[in-house]
Order: C-alpha cells, then sequence, then structure tokens
C-alpha cells in the first residue's frame, strides 16, 4: 500500500527530505504523499523512512490505494528507470 498522511500532521517538515522517492509534498493544511511515487521505501530501506522519523505517528497506510510488496518493487524499478 501506500502511505497517506492524516491530518494530525504537524507540518514539521522532517519527512519530505526523508523520502527517496520524493513522494511528499507541503499540501494545502499539511503534507501529502503521492500515492503514484510511494513505495513504503522499497527498493531503498527496510522499512517507511517518514514513519521512522514522524514525530506525531500520523502516517498509516493509505485504504484507498492496496498494493503487494510486489506492486511496489515494480513501482521503484518503473520509477528508477524513469530518473535514468
Amino acid at each position: 500500500m501506500a502511505l497517506i498522511i492524516t491530518e494530525e500532521c504537524i507540518n514539521c517538515d522532517v519527512c519530505e527530505p526523508a523520502c527517496p522517492n520524493e513522494a511528499i509534498s507541503l499540501g494545502p493544511n499539511y503534507y501529502v504523499i503521492d500515492p503514484n511515487r510511494c513505495t513504503e521505501c522499497v527498493g531503498h530501506f527496510e522499512v517507511p523512512q517518514c514513519q521512522l522519523v514522524c514525530p506525531v505517528a500520523c502516517i498509516p497506510n493509505d485504504p484507498q490505494h492496496p498494493e503487494s510488496h510486489e506492486d511496489l518493487l515494480a513501482k521503484y524499478q518503473r520509477l528508477i528507470n524513469q530518473s535514468g
């Protein structure tokens, strides 16, 4: 699954630079995650870095974007190919 940032976000700015896929950006009220770029850090790290650094634990799985580990790995490969 992609991840989502909930309204509990305090805009602390630590998640955006932690994302290796540049999936996180500042939205109108708080940070948001682009589900087309979020791989839950599959291909980069063992655990999602945004969840690891978030001080208020406001980054759960996004039930609107269910994805298997294989789906996330394929998305990671697509993103790598696009940037390279």
